[in-house]
Order: C-alpha cells, then sequence, then structure tokens
C-alpha cells in the first residue's frame, strides 16, 4: 500500500512539472525568439521614430571561430513608438524579439537634441532591457553606427559591445554610460545626464566623429589608425540638460570629467617640456588619492573648491636629458600640475558657462548647505550652476621612468 502511494506521488509531481513548464518552454524557446543585440533609434520622415535591430547569426561563425559572412544583420521599422516598432518587427520577422541581451542602445544626435525622455522611460519600463545597457549618442545616424559596429580584435559582436567601454579607466578618452545612470540622472535635482559620443571613423564620412578634429592630451590634433576603414568610434561624452543634448565633450575634457568625478585609474598626458620650447613630455599619472571636491554657496552663488592630486612617472625619455636631474623634475612636475590646472578649469566652467549641465554631480555635495530638501528645491541649482565659481589646486608629484635612475 506504501509503495503504491509512493508511486502515485511520484506520478502527480511528474504530470505537475510537465504542465507547469511545458507553457514557459515554447514560449521561450531560443528556435522562437529573435536576439536583439543592439537598438538604433532615428527620426523618420513618415513617423516619430526610426528603429534599427541589429540580430546576430550563429551561422555566421564557422567552426574555427571565423567566417566570411556578415556577423550579424540589421532590419528597420518605422513607428510612432518604440513599443508599436516592436509589435511590427514580430510581425515581419515571425519571431518575439527578445532585449534581454541587448548591449547598446544608440539614439542620433538629431533625435537626442529634441529630447528623448518618453524613449527611456518606455526603454527603462521594459522588463527586458537591462539598466547596464551602454547608452550612445551618434552624430551619424544610430542604422549607420551600429551597420560600422565592425570589432576587429574580438569575435563576438555582442562581447564588443559589452567590453569597448573598458578602456575608459586607462586612457579616459570615453566613459561608461548606460541607460539606467542617464534615467536616474535625467530625474534627478541635483545632477545632470550623459551618454557615449559615438560616430563613425571614416574619411569619407560626412556625418562622422571626425577623430581628426578631437585632440589628445596635448591639445594637438591626433588622427586615427582606422581612418582609412569604416568603422564605429566612441571618443568622448554627449551631455544633456533633462532629456535633451546640448553639447559635446572632446578627448581631453572627458578624462577631465573622469578624473574629477574618480573614475579614471591612470592616463597618458603630454604636457609642456620646461626645458625645451616646442617640445612635449608623454607622462602617464595616477590619482594618489581621490578627487577633494568641497561646494559652498557664497553670498547665493556655488563655490566650488577642488583638490587633485597625482603621482606621474617619465615615459617619453631622449638621450642627453636633464630628465633624471632632481632640479628638472620638479620643473616638469610644475609644468604637469599647471597644464592639468589649465584643462581642469576650462572643463568645469565649460559644462557650467556654456552648457549649463552639472555632469559631475556637484549638487548632490551642495545639499549639504540647506536644512532641508524643499529649501534645496527652492535654491533651484539647476539654474544657479551656471553662476558656479572654481578653486582647482593641482599637486603632480613626478618622477624619471620607470626603469631609468640615476646613480
Amino acid at each position: 500500500m506504501k509503495k503504491f502511494f509512493k508511486r502515485l506521488l511520484i506520478f502527480v509531481l511528474i504530470i505537475v512539472i510537465i504542465i507547469a513548464f511545458s507553457s514557459s518552454y515554447s514560449a521561450l524557446n531560443i528556435d522562437n525568439l529573435a536576439t536583439v543585440v543592439a537598438l538604433g533609434i532615428d527620426t523618420s520622415d513618415t513617423n516619430t521614430l526610426r528603429l534599427s535591430f541589429q540580430f546576430t547569426l550563429p551561422s555566421s561563425v564557422s567552426d574555427s571561430g571565423s567566417s566570411e559572412q556578415s556577423p550579424s544583420i540589421i532590419y528597420t521599422v518605422d513607428a510612432s513608438s518604440i513599443s508599436s516598432g516592436i509589435n511590427l518587427m514580430n510581425t515581419y520577422i515571425g519571431k518575439e524579439l527578445n532585449l534581454s541581451h541587448c548591449k547598446v542602445i544608440a539614439f542620433s544626435e538629431e533625435l537626442a537634441s529634441r529630447g528623448i525622455s518618453n524613449e527611456i522611460y518606455t526603454l527603462i519600463n521594459d522588463a527586458q532591457i537591462r539598466p547596464s545597457t551602454n547608452l550612445v549618442i551618434t552624430k551619424t545616424t544610430a542604422k549607420l553606427y551600429i551597420e560600422n559596429s565592425k570589432p576587429t580584435l574580438e569575435n563576438l559582436l555582442p562581447k564588443y559591445y559589452e567590453v569597448f567601454v573598458s578602456s575608459s579607466k586607462s586612457t579616459g578618452f570615453t566613459s561608461n554610460a548606460t541607460i539606467g545612470h542617464f534615467f536616474n540622472s535625467m530625474t534627478c535635482n541635483a545632477c545632470d545626464s550623459y551618454a557615449i559620443l559615438g560616430g563613425i571613423s571614416s574619411e569619407n564620412s560626412e556625418s562622422s566623429t571626425d577623430i581628426n578634429s578631437q585632440k589628445d592630451s596635448s591639445g594637438k590634433s591626433n588622427e586615427s589608425p582606422l581612418a582609412n576603414h569604416s568603422n564605429s568610434e566612441n571618443t568622448g561624452l554627449a551631455v544633456f540638460k533633462s532629456d535633451k543634448l546640448v553639447g559635446e565633450l572632446n578627448s581631453i575634457e572627458t578624462l577631465a570629467f573622469l578624473l574629477t568625478d574618480n573614475k579614471v585609474n591612470g592616463f597618458l598626458v603630454s604636457v609642456p617640456d620646461p626645458e625645451e620650447s616646442n617640445r612635449y613630455i608623454d607622462i602617464y599619472l595616477t590619482p594618489i588619492t581621490k578627487t577633494s571636491i568641497d561646494v559652498k554657496i557664497v553670498s547665493g552663488t556655488p563655490y566650488i573648491s577642488l583638490k587633485y592630486n597625482l603621482s606621474g612617472r617619465i615615459y617619453s625619455m631622449k638621450s642627453n636629458s636633464k630628465y633624471l636631474n632632481p632640479k628638472t623634475i620638479d620643473k616638469i612636475s610644475a609644468s604637469c600640475s599647471s597644464y592639468l590646472q589649465s584643462t581642469l578649469s576650462s572643463y568645469l566652467y565649460k559644462i557650467s558657462k556654456d552648457l549649463k549641465s552639472d555632469i559631475n554631480g556637484f549638487g548632490k555635495l551642495a545639499k549639504s548647505n540647506f536644512l532641508t530638501n524643499n529649501d534645496f528645491e527652492n535654491y533651484n541649482w539647476s539654474e544657479k550652476f551656471k553662476d558656479s565659481f572654481f578653486d582647482i589646486s593641482v599637486n603632480s608629484s613626478v618622477r624619471s621612468g620607470f626603469l631609468l635612475t640615476e646613480t
């Protein structure tokens, strides 16, 4: 009798499990899904939006890891909203779109200038969109940007989208900007939003970020190693006021942003050589401590004090140089500090006076000057930030090269 009830119980459990999981299997079967790895959003002539969905093709990669076929395919649809565009695409391709593995959401510069709050709210409200998805504002159309996203040192396109911003910690020329952080900043009364600035590194592209016009850490123009190849690039930041694009930061300004925000581990700069005019010295700098920031309200005006403390090593060396001489090293340290102070000052006054956008979130520190949150809201930080004054202190302790020492 006990064996009978035991077998009956096992049989009932099997039936329950089959019924519980049969529907989800049929709905989530990989054969029934179309996985989107990137979403491009542009303006449209006929409707409000033009949506470009990029899908990976499993058959495009051979057993040896190489393929002559394109690793992805892009479908475009015009629709009045993102949700209706997804429904239309589901109908066209005969599969259900799955956005849970979407790594990049790209908006065109034209659309971002009009305001993208409706699109951001829609995407954040979608349970499949991860807050960690990279957000890119492109100087080209978003479709052209994702079409030219061709990783040269990475076999898998989704992996490339996931890691391409990792260089920000070592170069400072771009920043990790996600849709989750953008949404939080957009709805914040003490800070503003930013996104990755994207484009096409092609000499023949009229709508390119044109890396040749970007400047390196010395302020000199630099030429992209990919200038002869059409490929997407991510250099600089797109700056927002509320949900509207108001300006851009080039590579050195992005470095200043990251240094102020304590988001860079080390970076290379080219500073004027104090011993020889018209010559620059390459110095690798690392922050010794986090940037110290103090925000005071003086006579109704924000007064922001910042202290940067860095350690540097000389990278560029030449024969018969005096870089091992302590007096020369002191001059180089002073030159480095002066250069960084000028760069940081230009950046801070640009975002406050020109762009009027607090992307570093100084307003969060300014709240300590008010007794209640209502007092802070009545102060209207978003409007008062443009009147800010900055007191900048930079201490750069530069030493000789990593291997060369004076004996």
